[in-house]
Parts: C-alpha cells; structure tokens; sequence
C-alpha cells in the first residue's frame, strides 16, 4: 500500500522527533541573514529578515545530522566492499536537500542527478529503504535495482544517472503542474558540470516560452567531476545563465538561506512569474564519488578550510545556540540520537535478504501490475517475455 510522502517522512524521522522544548514548539523565531546570503540577477533579492518556527529548525538541524550520518555510514559500507558499484555522497551539501523541503509541499516536485541519497529521505524515504537500495536489497527504495544512482519516492523522480539528463524531465514536471492548473512548483536539480550542456539551455527556453513553475536549480559545488568550475565554464555565475530567466544565488552552505531562497522561488512560481534559475555555492567534502578521493585536484587545505568556516550542520547550531533554541546538551542529544537510529536502519538493511533470482523480477517494474500487455518483444525472439505465463514466450518445457 502507497504511502503520501508527509506520512512517509514522519515514519522516517520519529526517532528524532521527540523534543526537550515542545511546549515553545509553536513559537516563532527572527532569523537574520548577512548581505552575502543572495545575489540576483534581474531580480530583488528575498529578505534578509524573516520569521519562521523554532520547531522548523530543529528539523532542519535533525533532517542534516540524519543525512551526514547516513552518508558516512554509506561510506564505511562502500570501503568494507558490501556496497559496490556508483556511490555519490553529498557530506557537505546537506543544506541544499533540507532547505527545499523545508520550504515546500508534498505536492511539489523534485528531480535531482545522482548524488541523491539525502533527497530521497527528505521526500520520504527511510535510511533503511536508502541503505538497502545501496546494498541491492530487495527493501531498497527501488527494490535494490537503482542502486546510488536512482532512488524515486512520492513526488521524488529521481536520482538519474545520465547527466543533465534530469532537466527537461523536470521542466516537464514543471508542465504537468502547469497543464493541471494548480498552484505547484518543480525543483530541478543539476550540477555546475552539467550546466554547459545544450538541453539545459533548451529546457531554460521551453520553461520560459511556456511560463512553467521550474526552478533551475544548480548545486555549484566547484567541481564537475574533477574539474574546476572555471576550467569548464567561461562564465561560472551559473544564476544568471537563464538570460532571459530571472537568477538568484544563494550560500548554499548557509541553511537558513538555503531555506529562505527555496521558499521564495516556490511563492515566485506558484505566483505564475514563470521559471527562476537558482544557483547554490556549496561543496562537497569527499571526492565525486566513492571511487575519488577527491585530493589530486584541490588540497587538504581548501577542504579543512571549507569544513572549519563553512560547515552546515555547525553553523545552524550555533545559530540554535545563539536564539536559545537549544542548549549544548540538547544538541548533543540530537547528534547521539541520530547515531544510534542510522546505526540501526543500518543493520536492518544489512540484515535484509536479496532480490530472489527471478527472471520474473527484471519485468515487474515495465508497466502498473495489472495493465500489463500479453508479451513483451525482447531483443530476439528468445528474451520475448509473457506476462501471462510469467515466463519466457518460446521458452521450451
């Protein structure tokens, strides 16, 4: 039975929800940003100001603590050769998947590349489902076939492995939202790596001739791969690559700002403004991937030096800290609880059988179970699948 993905991500997030300060739960708060939180592109900035409530920013410090975790976990996983093939970890880049879900709806939608792991839990996926797609257990979020690269869940598509590739699926998403008149928005996500490629300036012009709900978004995390941003792009100002399109840039190491923009672009959107493109400066700790350490391009130096000064988990507790939103040993408690829950999802994963060795299985995701065609044509004769029989078309008993 399919789950709404707010029900889903309660069930994901209970161990963390329990709160020393409930009774002030509904209390609001005055977040003050610095001046260097945005710059637009024809285009006033949001407000530096705002008020917003205590509760939420616990759950954005818990929803970061949870991610990091489960990403560091993964990374053990990987090293220990239970996890192979892809892995892409974000540890560092948490404030960008926290701030846009904090900043929308269920019903909005979201479509990222293939260093997804943290969106897929904040649209609702549990460590568990994320842990065990990674390990190729039949209780993946994608029944353990997707792996690194492709986890989907309720309002989530994805996860897609082919670069870029995510943008035009996104500036459809954003059509649907459009065609279907209601007042949703789609964040589609890309690297600066991907933001020379000729359909993201084809998808920028179709959401733009069409006035669609689609926020470009470009998580600038200073490297394509191994690539420094200014060794690809002529111009890395990638907010104002849409020309036509509004742009906005945001620190995307900050989660406040994080939150602030994402929640201003949906309000632009469902305004019927038409596309904005968004641009986080982040940066990922690690290297591209599990298979780069992510040393032989940039040094130790600018890595320390991003993680001391510009870390996001440390820099929203200070902020908890200073607003007195919670005391050092609350906080401390968090960070235990978290531990202790991602620790556990992980074992359960671990724990999990995989997928039976079926061939019936590599078919059961071609259409929705019960609108299934009589066969289905394979590469030769031989791979024609029966739907009917459950079994091979010419296979000979």
């Amino acid at each position: 039975m399919l789950r709404t993905a707010a029900s889903m991500r309660a069930v994901a997030r209970a161990p963390l929800m329990t709160r020393t300060l409930a009774s002030s739960a509904s209390d609001l708060v005055t977040v003050e940003l610095p001046a260097s939180s945005f710059e637009g592109y024809n285009l006033d900035v949001p407000e530096l100001t705002f008020e917003t409530e205590k509760e939420k920013l616990l759950q954005m410090y818990k929803d970061m603590i949870i991610i990091r975790r489960m990403d560091m976990v993964s990374d053990a996983l990987y090293k220990a050769k239970k996890i192979r093939g892809f892995c892409h970890l974000s540890v560092g880049q948490e404030a960008i998947a926290v701030g846009i879900e904090a900043a929308i709806t269920p019903k909005d939608t979201v479509i990222t590349s293939y260093r997804c792991h943290g969106f897929a839990y904040m649209r609702g996926a549990s460590v568990k489902q994320v842990l065990g797609e990674l390990l190729g257990k039949r209780d993946g979020i994608t029944h353990g076939k997707g792996g690194s690269m492709h986890m989907f869940a309720p309002g989530f598509y994805g996860g897609n492995g082919i670069v870029g590739a995510q943008v035009p699926l996104g500036a459809g998403l954003a059509f649907a939202h459009k065609y279907r008149g209601d007042s949703n928005a789609t964040f589609a996500l890309y690297g600066d790596g991907a933001s020379n490629q000729g359909q993201v300036f084809e998808s920028y012009n179709m959401a733009k001739l069409w006035n669609l709900p689609c926020i470009f978004a470009c998580e600038n995390n200073k490297y394509g791969m191994g690539t420094a941003a200014a060794r690809s792009s002529a111009m890395t100002e990638y907010y104002k690559r849409g020309q036509y399109i509004p742009g906005l840039k945001v620190n995307g190491m900050d989660i406040l700002a994080c939150y602030q923009a994402s929640k201003f672009a949906k309000d632009w959107c469902a305004s019927g403004n038409g596309p904005l493109v968004l641009e986080y400066e982040t940066y990922r700790y690690g290297g591209h991937s599990m298979s780069d350490p992510g040393t032989t391009y940039r040094t130790r130096e600018e890595v320390q030096h991003m993680r001391s000064r510009n870390d996001p988990i440390a820099g929203l507790k200070a902020r908890l800290l200073e607003l007195n939103i919670a005391t050092e040993e609350e906080i401390k408690s968090y960070d235990k609880a978290a531990r202790k829950y991602v620790d556990e999802q992980s074992a359960a994963a671990q724990a999990d059988a995989p997928p039976e060795a079926k061939m019936d299985i590599l078919f059961e995701d071609v259409y929705v179970p019960g609108s299934e065609i009589k066969e289905l044509r394979g590469r030769i004769s031989d791979d024609t699948w029966n739907f009917e029989k459950g079994t091979f078309s010419n296979k000979v008993y």
